[in-house]
């Protein structure tokens, strides 16, 4: 029983605190401190239950926020246990809660509602005992709280069954109340209650079958709920607080359903407009409407009467609401719309007549949500009444055209929902229905509204895009899924293809023509062939019907993309065209349409393209072979060209089908006819239509040339060149204007003419017919008459070059000519070309120049100038045009005119140059060119060393050596062009070759060498070119050096100072690639010459110096260093001397001549043995006091060995280096690593260049300074050493740790000499023994910072096995004692961590040192001049690395003296020297074991160690698991043993709960008399400084006493428990608190 009292006491002492934390601030806290009282309470409910209510009621004045927590906790208890809780004790709950709920008299929302929920839990099982005890509080004649009313309503919600049959004892009782309340939340929840008694007495009735009193009946009620009905609404309803209103209103509303019939159609004409004011009163309106629902069906159920006066006010009011915006992302808006739909139903079934006259009359306001509103009630009762709607179906369609009209793209979507419904339910099939699928193809056409990156400002704005997809999906759906609309659609959607203003819905027009089409067909549906000619039909004739198509095919990306569909549909309806055609479209539309398929708008060739369509409509007038067909076809065609008056392109291509039909037409005068419609109705203002004019006639006169001639003369001599009235009305104003753009289509006309007019004919009409009437224009002054006669002549020359070479024909006024093409091509822009004046003009001159007389050499000059200055500076054709946008080509355009442009160049060239073929003569023209060579654009060096191989081969297939002359432009023609050999752009490196060796070839004829001579070095830069299409640098380097040594064998020596020269000018190249190309031709002429040069050597230096600041190129420099080297090592003394005194720091391109001195071997070795001795008895810094008025001094530099340490530097960077590095490693790395020590911190002097030479630069140098640091000039001379010794993997290891920053950082020195000193131990062990011998001199050093560095070192090297191996122990344990003493802190510190390496570098020399080793790390330990308590933390360390490998005698007797000092460490703030500790504690373990005293020690540190696995540091984790885990075989448990194996590993994750939980268990089993012990410990930790440990102790006590036998409870100090439990539970830490609460819940 004592036992059991002690249990009752926890219980109740726990409790009593979870319930004190219940209102914690921290909500997490919260949930938990309620879970713990929730599993308290599942495990003893009545008990805990009995807690809480003595809690609330010693507790009367608990702030309400904690009185709620601690209502809902036992709420939630009840819900969970209700069957376990014992009968009186629910009885209490319910007077308590009872009592809870009515204390106070004024509403408290959340106390009493806490409290009310209770009731409602409870109420679930014991309905009778609730009424029992709220009907104690619900009298007669007395108003009840709020909350009795409430509890009430809440339980005939969730006890629908249990409720029912008291609700007529409750209604009775309840009506007298309603009159005498006055407060209106009594109002309130009166009325929320009737409107639940409603709905459950109506589920009741609904479910009689589950009920449990199937005798109940809807009169039952009706008297009490007519009652109640009459203050609601009499009274209540007229309230001013809008709240209630609504809540009266929707009580109405269910109650109207339990009214007596005679009883609510008598209330209907009161209260329906009673519900319908509510509108205006309340601005949520769903419940409103809900209730109106309700009363309309229950008055249409019960067949009312009344209800048709009240239909006025009725429609009207419910057409506002309909109109009023939903808002999707507004729930109430939603369900508001959805009822008042269903009112309208509800009307629609009793009144059809009178609502569809309102709703229709509706459609016609003025107002856009009232249009909207009557086309939603109108979708929504075509879909919902379908059979009540049979009727008005033609009323309907009547009523839509006003609607059809509606300019708000708002009321449009919903005209379109509105057509949708309509079609699925037969409308479109009756009269007028055509004019609904107008409207949706209409829309199908709409233009965009908002370009991209545009947003529409309204929301709820409907697009034109949007409308326009709406249309599309419309349309798919009556065609696919509403089989009755087959036959209403076809053919009748053929007439929407052919009018503009439905082009933008072409696409989804043909989708759906090609869908009904196959159907059709495939049905063999004889209505499939449409007859055209029917009367009355507005069907396009079949020949308007194919162009139009054909057009949309050759824009296929147009209008939605609508060319592909435009094809399929001429496919898919091709007999109807023509049964003719049908077999040959079966095999060209396909291929027309695979052809699209594979392009895109960028990649279609648009003439291509254009000539295919021309091609294939040719071919289907062959096939057809019908004279009159074709004639029909040229006329409609023409009478639709108005049709395309705003799409001139489409225009222009028109004309081109017109032109092609009419080469198809046998009769005569209608192809005059045509082509006199064709130029009279043209709008000739415009290019484009000119063009397509022009095209047209040229195209028919291949067929018609006499009577296209005739007719072109014809027109010519026409009014229209008199005036511009009458036909040419429509043009502008300004005559003149008109008569030059007429003139200008005309000339045109011509042109084309002699294009297409047959070979055999042209030259008979030349002259009289096409010449005279174009020569006499051109003098014209008008840009347009210009631009017509240079393709006109362009064209006509290119018609009859064939012919003129034939028959000689000559040009009698070539020099007027000649002028007049020279006017115009100096007259195009330079940096744009958008016409083909230059093409046409430059094929014009090689035609010309040809003919006698010939030009005068400034005639020839002028010209070539003209033409090149005009064709180079072109941009590249890939850029984009610097144009008004309206001027700008079509890439097709660009791509066409560029290539054209650039042939005419090269044949006008190739003319030139063969009226004089020799140096001079090729000069002449070279001179033009030359200067394009280096340009900095690639396109122009490409068109330039183009032009130049062409030329050149042209000169050398036409060259005729009679006399041996000199090539004396040769040198200077390879200093131009060999560097090209390399340009970056491929095509200029061969095109660079091919000049090179033609070049030589011309060279060998000049030579005297026959034709077919091959000369080997000179056939061997074919070889060379293959090479050079391989972009990489060294392939193309070697082909360079192959190309120099062809060039040396063949080229004059009198032409070599100039090529060098040239070379030199090459340097500084644009391209990089070019400069390159110029260095090694210029190094390979060095060497082989560079011994007569020394005169220049100082100069030449200079040279050097100054070009490598202008390269950019790496390469180059490199290549400009192997110059200097080549210099260096024919005067190596002159050159050191100048370049040591350069200024510091040495500017980029002095560190390049440096570096050029390491390439040999010898030299380098012979610098850097003078360096090391240098920099071995040099001063490295002078302490100087900086700043008088500050205390401290600064260390500054010496500026003679920075400088030697940054020429080491450099010289090291070069590779070839190597040999000399490796042959004096030891030195050179002892010589950095001390210089590295004595720089770190060191600042630069002042006057570092006072001794330099180079004064000029020594400003330039200044700003170069500031990045100038003399730490980091030692440690990259380091790195480069270790790289260039091969030692890779040591840089990778250091580059990883960033080991080199922190060599340079004074914090962090020493732990980069650290990992510079272990990589140098794992990865160059051999080189080792030589390096300490060099550094151990240093460890005497007077610098403070070289010990400090050596001691780090060497500390390091004793980590690793190495030491032994080559046999440093002796030295370095030596030198690392010495040093214990050293009057430097960080000295000694890093020699007490070498001295504790040992155990891990050389653990079997640990014993041999075992005096030395202990003694130093005893004294570490109690190192009293260690203010960051480093020592110590080593000492601690390295002993725990020692006694891994001590033996037991030199141990055993100082176990306990080390736990001793040891134990106080173990809560040290400082995270590293906890884990220290508990490491070393580890490691002692094995020294203990069997020894009681130590086991002792082991469980006096457990508690401890088990509470650490939750420390905040990561590491400090890692080392208890560690040190539990060797420990526990001490621990005197096997099961604790084997748990500490299994799951404390240290990099393995720990649920710790789980696990304290078991181990918990061990601990009670195995050492029941240390209970008392571990809960005391482990109560002293809920004071520790850190959260985790504090939540970890709550947790440890809370699994203890939750797993702890009854008869371990007298050991306990529960007292002290519970008070520590309590005094977490008002920690800082809301994780403390939680946990605190977690414990608590597991004491059942």
């Amino acid at each position: 029983m004592a036992a059991f009292g002690i249990l009752d006491i926890i219980l109740l002492e726990v409790t009593l605190a979870l319930l004190d934390a219940a209102n914690d601030k921290d909500v997490g806290v919260q949930e938990q401190v309620r879970k713990s009282i929730l599993t308290l309470g599942n495990q003893q409910p009545d008990k805990v239950l009995a807690i809480c209510q003595d809690y609330l009621v010693k507790h009367s004045k608990l702030v309400a926020g904690h009185r709620v927590v601690v209502l809902q906790t036992i709420e939630l208890v009840v819900k969970s246990k209700t069957d376990d809780i014992s009968y009186p004790k629910i009885k209490s709950i319910i007077t308590l809660a009872s009592d809870e709920m009515t204390r106070s008299k004024e509403v408290a929302a959340d106390w009493q509602q806490a409290a009310s929920n209770i009731l409602v839990a409870v109420g679930n099982k014991y309905i009778n005992d609730i009424m029992e005890e709220i009907l104690s509080k619900f009298q007669p004649g007395v108003l009840p709280h709020f909350f009795v009313v409430q509890t009430l309503a809440s339980l005939s919600e969730s006890n629908v069954y249990g409720m029912v049959p008291f609700l007529s004892a409750i209604l009775g009782t309840m009506l007298p109340m309603l009159s005498i309340a006055r407060q209106d939340n009594m109002k309130l929840v009166f009325s929320t209650a009737l409107y639940r008694f409603s709905e459950s007495i109506l589920e009741y009735l609904a479910n009689l079958d589950k009920a449990p009193d199937p005798t109940v009946r809807k009169d039952t009620f009706s008297s009490e709920i007519y009652a109640a009905y009459d203050i609601l609404f009499n009274s209540w309803l007229q309230n001013r607080e809008p709240k209630l209103r609504l809540t009266v209103a929707e009580a109405l509303g269910s109650m109207s359903h339990l009214m007596a019939h005679d009883k609510l159609e008598e209330q209907l004409p009161k209260l329906i407009p009673a519900i319908l004011g509510l509108y205006k009163k309340n601005p949520e309106h769903y419940i409103i409407s809900k209730s109106l629902c309700q009363v309309l069906d229950a008055s249409v159920n019960m067949g009312s009467r009344v209800l048709e006066t009240q239909m006025d006010n009725l429609l009207s009011v419910l057409h506002q609401q309909v109109c009023s915006p939903v808002d999707f992302n507004n729930l109430p808006t939603v369900k508001n719309h959805n009822e008042v739909l269903r009112c309208f139903t509800i009307l629609a079934n009793t009144f059809p007549d009178r609502l569809m006259v309102f709703v229709l009359q509706r459609l016609e306001n003025s107002n856009e949500r009232n249009r909207m509103g009557s086309l939603a009630v109108l979708r929504h009762l075509i879909n919902s009444t379908t059979s009540v709607m049979e009727t008005k179906r033609l009323l309907i369609l009547a009523s839509l055209r006003q609607p059809l009209a509606d300019h708000s793209n708002k009321v449009k979507k919903s005209v379109v929902q509105v057509i949708s419904a309509m079609a699925h339910h037969g409308y479109l099939e009756l009269e007028g229905g055509d004019l609904l699928v107008r409207f949706i193809i209409q829309h199908c056409a709409l233009p965009d509204t908002y370009y991209r990156g545009q947003r529409p400002p309204d929301p709820e704005e409907v697009t034109n895009e949007a409308l326009r997809n709406m249309c599309d999906n419309t349309l798919h759906l009556f065609t696919t899924t509403v089989g009755r609309l087959t036959d209403v659609l076809w053919p009748m959607l053929l007439c929407y293809l052919t009018p503009a203003q439905y082009s933008n819905a072409t696409t989804p027009l043909c989708k759906c023509l090609i869908l009904l089409a196959n159907k059709k067909r495939a049905a063999q549906e004889p209505n499939f062939i449409i007859d055209f000619c029917v009367s009355g039909s507005n069907l396009p004739s079949q020949y308007v019907l194919m162009i139009r198509l054909l057009v949309n095919a050759a824009f296929p990306f147009r209008c939605r993309s609508h060319g592909a569909p435009s094809l399929s549909l001429l496919h898919a309806i091709s007999p109807n065209i023509h049964p003719k055609a049908e077999a040959l479209w079966n095999t060209e539309i396909p291929q027309l349409l695979s052809c699209l398929e594979e392009s895109t708008q960028e990649t279609l060739d648009k003439n291509n393209w254009e000539d295919m369509l021309l091609q294939f409509l040719s071919k289907t007038l062959l096939t057809i072979d019908d004279g009159q067909w074709s004639c029909q076809l040229a006329v409609e065609a023409t009478r639709y060209l108005p049709t395309y008056n705003n799409l001139l392109e489409e225009k222009s291509f028109l004309y081109k089908c017109i032109g092609v039909t009419l080469q198809h037409c046998t009769n005569k005068d209608l192809v005059r006819k045509q082509l006199q419609e064709i130029l009279i109705s043209a709008r000739h203002n415009d290019a484009t239509e000119r063009a397509g004019v022009a095209m047209g006639i040229g195209l028919c006169a291949s067929s018609h040339l006499d009577g296209t001639l005739a007719k072109l003369d014809e027109f010519g001599k026409s009014d229209a060149f008199k005036k511009a009235s009458g036909i040419f009305g429509l043009l502008k104003d300004k005559n003149d204007v008109d008569v030059e753009k007429i003139k200008s289509t005309l000339i045109l006309c011509y042109g084309f003419v002699a294009l297409h007019a047959p070979e055999e004919q042209l030259l008979l009409r030349l002259d009289n017919d096409i010449l005279r009437n174009i020569s006499k224009h051109f003098n014209t002054k008008d840009l347009t008459m210009k631009l017509s006669l240079i393709q006109s002549v362009g064209l006509i020359a290119k018609a009859i070059s064939t012919c003129v070479r034939k028959q000689g024909y000559l040009f009698n006024r070539k020099q007027e000519l000649m002028g007049v093409m020279m006017d115009f091509i100096k007259a195009e822009p330079s940096d744009v070309l958008r016409t083909p004046v230059r093409h046409l003009v430059m094929t014009t001159f090689a035609n010309l120049i040809n003919l006698d007389p010939s030009l005068t050499e400034n005639e020839n000059f002028d010209m070539l100038k003209a033409c090149l200055n005009g064709v180079y500076g072109l941009p590249p054709l890939e850029s984009t045009e610097k144009v008004k946008d309206e001027e700008a080509l079509d890439p097709q355009q660009r791509e066409a005119l560029y290539t054209d442009t650039f042939s005419a160049l090269r044949e006008l060239l190739c003319s030139v140059l063969a009226k004089d073929l020799s140096p001079d003569g090729f000069q002449a023209v070279f001179k033009h060119i030359e200067s394009w060579l280096s340009s900095r654009n690639d396109h122009e060096r490409e068109r330039a060393v183009k032009t130049t191989a062409e030329i050149l081969q042209f000169y050398l297939d036409s060259l005729n050596v009679k006399n041996l002359v000199t090539f004396h432009n040769l040198g200077a023609l390879l200093g131009r062009l060999a560097p090209r050999c390399t340009d970056p752009n491929p095509g200029v490196r061969r095109a660079a070759i091919d000049c090179i060796y033609t070049l030589l070839h011309i060279q060998l004829r000049y030579e005297g060498f026959s034709l077919d001579y091959r000369d080997d070095a000179v056939e061997s830069l074919l070889t060379v070119r293959e090479k050079l299409n391989d972009p990489d640098h060294s392939v193309l380097y070697k082909s360079c050096s192959e190309l120099t040594k062809i060039i040396s064998k063949r080229l004059p020596q009198q032409q070599l100072n100039t090529l060098i020269f040239m070379l030199f000018e090459g340097l500084v190249d644009s391209q990089t690639n070019c400069s390159r190309a110029s260095s090694v031709i210029l190094n390979t002429l060095l060497k082989n010459r560079g011994g007569g040069l020394q005169d220049l050597v100082p100069e030449m230096l200079e040279v050097l110096h100054n070009r490598l600041q202008v390269i950019a190129e790496e390469q180059v420099k490199v290549a400009v260093a192997q110059s200097i080297l080549i210099l260096a090592t024919q005067h190596l003394q002159a050159v050191i001397n100048t370049l040591i005194s350069y200024p510091l720091p040495f500017d980029s391109w002095t560190c390049e001549m440096w570096i050029a001195l390491g390439a040999d071997s010898t030299v380098a070795r012979q610098i850097m043995e003078m360096i090391i001795e240098k920099l071995n008895v040099m001063v490295p810094f002078v302490d100087k006091k900086e700043f008088m008025l500050k205390p401290g001094m600064t260390k500054v530099a010496t500026s003679q060995p920075l400088a030697m340490t940054c020429a080491l530097r450099e010289m090291m960077l070069n590779g070839h280096t190597e040999e000399a590095v490796v042959a004096l490693f030891p030195q050179l790395f002892s010589s950095l690593l001390v210089r590295m020590s004595s720089s770190v911190g060191v600042q630069l002097p002042k006057d570092i260049n006072s001794n330099s030479i180079g004064a000029d630069r020594k400003t330039s140098s200044k700003s170069n300074t500031v990045n100038f640091d003399v730490c980091s000039v030692a440690v990259e001379a380091l790195r480069i050493l270790l790289a260039r010794a091969h030692l890779d993997a040591i840089v990778k290891a250091l580059d990883q740790d960033t080991a080199w920053d922190k060599m340079k950082d004074t914090q962090h020195h020493t732990a980069g000499v650290t990992l510079l000193s272990r990589a140098m131990a794992k990865h160059a062990g051999p080189r080792l023994p030589a390096i300490v011998e060099s550094l151990c001199p240093s460890l005497n050093s007077i610098y403070e910072c070289q010990r400090i560095t050596v001691t780090a070192f060497f500390s390091e090297l004793l980590n690793h096995h190495v030491v032994t191996e080559l046999m440093m122990m002796d030295i370095l344990m030596s030198n690392m004692m010495e040093r214990i003493s050293d009057p430097c802190c960080t000295v000694r510190m890093l020699a007490i961590r070498g001295l504790g390496n040992i155990a891990v570098g050389s653990p079997e020399k640990v014993n041999k040192y075992a005096k030395e080793l202990l003694a130093a790390m005893s004294s570490g330990m109690e190192e009293k001049d260690d203010p960051g308590k480093l020592i110590t933390l080593e000492a601690m360390s390295g002993l725990s690395k020692v006694l891994l490998y001590l033996d037991q005698k030199n141990v055993h007797l100082l176990v306990v003296y080390i736990f001793m000092k040891i134990k106080p460490f173990l809560e040290n703030e400082n995270d590293e020297i906890r884990c220290a500790s508990i490491m070393l504690l580890g490691n002692l373990s094995k020294f203990g074991s069997g020894e009681p005293v130590f086991k002792d020690q082991i469980h006096n540190v457990l508690v401890s160690l088990l509470l650490h696995l939750s420390d905040p540091n990561t590491q400090v984790v890692k080392a208890c698991k560690y040190t539990m885990r060797v420990c526990a075989p001490v621990v005197g448990s096997e099961q604790i043993n084997d748990m500490f194996q299994k799951h404390l590993h240290e990099e393995k994750g720990l649920h710790y709960g789980e696990f304290i939980n078991d181990l918990i268990k061990y601990i009670i089993q195995d050492f029941p008399g240390m209970l008392n012990f571990y809960h005391v410990s482990v109560v002293q930790f809920f004071k520790s400084n850190w959260a985790e440990i504090r939540a970890s102790a709550a947790m440890f006590i809370g699994f203890l006493l939750g797993n702890l036998p009854e008869e371990h409870f007298s050991h306990m100090n529960m007292g002290t428990v519970t008070k520590g439990l309590v005094m977490l539970l008002q920690d800082p830490d809301p994780l403390v608190r939680a946990k605190a609460a977690e414990a608590m819940g597991r004491f059942h």
